[in-house]
C-alpha cells in the first residue's frame, strides 16, 4: 500500500520531538503540520491538542517522532519510539534526520506489529513517499476547482484539498513561536517569530468605525432616494435614463457591500469585497487626478470657450448635409416635394437647436465647473456625466434620427401590409399570424395606389434614415467606449491581478512534483510547487458583476431593427424588459 506523506519544509531542521499533524480520511496519507520539541509533558502535548481540535475543527493528533542526532541525546528516538504506547494509533511515524543526507529515512510502525521500512526490497507493495511543501504558500494559498466551476462542499473532497483546507485550518497552531514562554517549544513556518504587519493590524482596527460611519450615511442616502419627492414620475423616468444616476447607484451599492461589519464567510466573498474595496480607491484617486488637471491653468474656462465654437460648427456642418440632400445627392433623384418638406423641418429644428445653444452659453462655463467637481465621486461617475453631456449636446441628432426611422418605419410596415393584400392575405391579430383573405375590387384599386405611392416615396425617406442612423450611431459608438471604460474600472479585479502578479501562490489552480532524492533504499523525496491560476481564470473567477453596457440584442437582431426601422436604445440594458 503506498503511504504519502506531507512533510513541511521549515521542519526539516527541528529538534527531536513529536510530529504534530492528521491522518487524512478516506486516503492513506499524514499532514505533517509542526514539530513539538524534547523534552515535553505528554499529558501537557494531550491536553494542547484537545484545546486546538477545539479552535481549528481539525483532528490533530500525533502522528509519530522526529529524530535528529545531537550530542547528548543518545536515547531519545528510543524514547520517542516508546511514545506509541502513550498516543495510540493505527500507524506510528518514525522520522529520523541522518547526517551527510539530504533528506531524512522513515519508519511506520503498525499497531499490529508490522514494520514497513522505507527502503524495503522485500516487500514492495508497501512503499512510502515524503511530499515536501512549503507551509506559509499552501495556508495562504486557495486552490481553484480544475474546471472552472463551484467547488460544492457536499461532495468529496479530494487528497490534494484535504491537504490545503487541513494546513489553512489550523492557524491557531502557527501562533507559539521561539519567543513564547510555554511548556513546550513547537518548529513551524512561524517559529522564527510571528509575521505580521502593524499597518495591516491599525487599518483592520480602524475599518470598524469607518464602515459603521459609511453605513449611516449610506441609510440616509437610500432614505433621500425613497422620498415621495424624487419617486414622481419624471424624477423616476429621468433618473432611469441618466447613466450618472445608474453609476452613483451602482456605487452605492458597492459601498454597502464593504461597509458590511460582518466578517466574509468565505475565500469568494472576501475576494469580492476586496476587488470592489481597491476598484473603489483606484476609481477616486483617477478622479482626483482628473480634477487636478481640469482646474489648473484654468482649463475648465477655455473648454467652455471651445464648446460653443463647436456646437455652431456641426450645426453648420448640418445645414450644408441637409442643403445637400435637398439637392440632388450623388446624382440620385428624389422626389422634390417631400425632401423640400423634410429638409426644412430638420432645418428648422437646427435653427431651434442653434438659439438654444447660444441661450445657454453664458452659463456654460459655470455649468463645466460644478459638473467638473463630480470627479472626485471618481473617474467612473466622471465619465458618465460625459455621457449625459453628449446626448444633451446632440439631442438634435438624436430627434433627427427617431423622426426618420418612424418614418421609414411607417412605409415599411405599410408596404409590407399592402403586399399581403395583393397576394389574397392580411395579418391574423389574435392568432400572430398571416390567414388568407378575399378582397373587392375597390379595395385592391385604393391598395394599388397606396402601395405605388408608398414605394416611390420611400428612395427619399431612406436616404434621410440612413444618412441620420448613420450619425446617430457615431454618437452611440462614442457613449459607448465611455460605457466599456466605466464597465472596464468596475468590473476589473485589480485585487486579484495584484495577486496574482505579486503573491502568484496565493490563486493556485493545481500543483505538480519535483523530485529532490530517489535512492534504492530510501523513501522517495518529492517537492509539491503550486502552479498559479492563469490571468485569464483570474479575470474568470474574480469579476465583479455589474450591469451590462453591451448591446441588449445580438449583432443579427441589431441589424435586423436597423433594415425595419426600429430604434435602437443605448441605455436598454439585459435586465430591462419594454413593450
Amino acid at each position: 500500500m503506498l503511504l504519502k506523506i506531507f512533510f513541511p519544509q521549515c521542519c526539516k531542521g527541528a529538534d527531536s520531538g513529536l510530529l504534530i499533524g492528521r491522518w487524512l480520511p478516506g486516503h492513506n496519507s499524514a499532514v505533517v503540520l509542526a514539530v513539538i520539541h524534547f523534552p515535553f509533558i505528554p499529558g501537557q502535548v494531550k491536553q494542547y491538542l484537545s484545546q486546538l481540535q477545539s479552535l481549528t475543527q481539525v483532528d490533530l493528533t500525533v502522528l509519530g517522532s522526529w529524530c535528529k542526532p545531537s550530542e547528548g541525546q543518545e536515547g531519545v528516538q528510543s524514547f520517542l519510539k516508546d511514545l506509541s504506547t502513550i498516543f495510540p494509533h493505527g500507524r506510528w511515524l518514525q522520522l529520523s534526520n541522518e547526517k551527510g543526507k539530504k533528506c531524512f529515512s522513515c519508519q511506520v510502525n503498525s499497531r499490529d506489529g508490522k514494520v514497513i521500512e522505507s527502503g524495503d526490497k522485500e516487500d514492495q507493495g508497501d512503499q512510502v513517499i515524503c511530499i515536501h511543501y512549503d507551509q506559509c504558500k499552501v495556508m495562504l494559498s486557495q486552490l481553484h476547482p480544475a474546471q472552472g466551476g463551484i467547488l460544492n462542499p457536499k461532495t468529496e473532497l479530494s487528497e490534494l484539498r484535504l491537504v490545503f483546507q487541513t494546513v489553512s485550518q489550523s492557524q491557531a497552531l502557527f501562533y507559539i513561536d521561539k519567543y513564547d514562554e510555554g511548556p513546550f517549544k513547537l518548529t513551524h513556518w512561524q517559529s522564527e517569530g510571528r509575521e505580521g504587519s502593524i499597518l495591516v493590524e491599525l487599518s483592520k482596527q480602524a475599518s470598524v468605525p469607518v464602515c459603521l460611519v459609511l453605513a449611516w450615511l449610506l441609510s440616509i442616502w437610500y432614505w433621500v432616494c425613497k422620498s415621495r419627492i424624487l419617486n414622481l414620475w419624471p424624477m423616476r423616468f429621468v433618473s432611469s435614463k441618466l447613466y450618472s444616476c445608474i453609476q452613483l447607484s451602482h456605487r452605492a451599492e458597492h459601498l454597502q457591500t464593504i461597509s458590511m461589519p460582518r466578517k466574509a464567510e468565505d475565500h469568494t466573498e472576501f475576494m469580492r469585497k476586496a476587488n470592489i474595496f481597491v476598484s473603489f480607491l483606484v476609481d477616486m484617486a483617477l478622479g482626483l487626478l482628473l480634477i487636478s488637471w481640469l482646474y489648473r491653468e484654468n482649463r475648465i474656462r477655455r473648454l467652455a470657450d471651445t464648446l460653443v465654437p463647436v456646437a455652431d460648427h456641426i450645426a453648420e456642418d448640418l445645414q450644408e448635409l441637409l442643403k445637400w440632400l435637398m439637392g440632388a445627392p450623388a446624382g440620385l433623384k428624389m422626389n422634390r416635394a417631400l425632401d423640400q418638406v423634410l429638409g426644412r423641418f430638420f432645418l428648422y429644428h437646427i435653427h431651434l437647436w442653434i438659439s438654444y445653444i447660444h441661450l445657454l452659453s453664458p452659463f456654460i462655463g459655470m455649468i463645466l465647473w460644478y459638473v467638473g467637481l463630480s470627479a472626485c465621486l471618481g473617474l467612473t461617475f466622471a465619465l458618465s456625466v460625459l455621457s449625459d453631456i453628449v446626448a444633451l449636446l446632440t439631442f438634435h441628432i438624436y430627434c433627427f434620427y427617431v423622426y426618420g426611422a418612424r418614418l421609414y418605419c411607417l412605409k415599411i410596415y405599410g408596404l409590407t401590409s399592402l403586399w399581403r393584400l395583393f397576394r389574397g392575405k392580411k395579418w391574423n391579430v389574435l392568432r400572430q399570424r398571416v390567414d388568407s383573405c378575399s378582397y373587392d375590387p375597390d379595395q385592391l384599386f385604393i391598395g394599388t395606389l397606396l402601395f405605388a405611392i408608398l414605394f416611390f416615396l420611400l428612395p427619399t425617406t431612406v436616404l434621410y434614415y440612413l444618412v441620420f442612423t448613420l450619425l446617430r450611431l457615431l454618437v452611440v459608438l462614442f457613449q459607448g467606449l465611455l460605457h466599456l471604460c466605466v464597465d472596464f474600472i468596475n468590473s476589473f479585479p485589480l485585487f486579484a491581478m495584484g495577486l496574482r502578479i505579486c503573491r502568484s501562490y496565493r490563486l493556485a489552480a493545481g500543483v505538480k512534483f519535483r523530485v529532490l532524492e530517489q535512492e534504492p533504499e530510501r523513501p522517495l523525496h518529492l517537492l509539491m510547487e503550486i502552479n498559479p491560476l492563469t490571468y485569464s481564470a483570474v479575470l474568470q473567477w474574480y469579476r465583479t458583476l455589474t450591469y451590462s453596457c453591451y448591446p441588449k440584442d445580438s449583432w443579427g437582431v441589431l441589424c435586423k431593427n436597423l433594415f425595419i426601422g426600429e430604434l435602437i436604445y443605448p441605455w436598454k440594458h439585459k435586465n430591462i424588459k419594454t413593450d
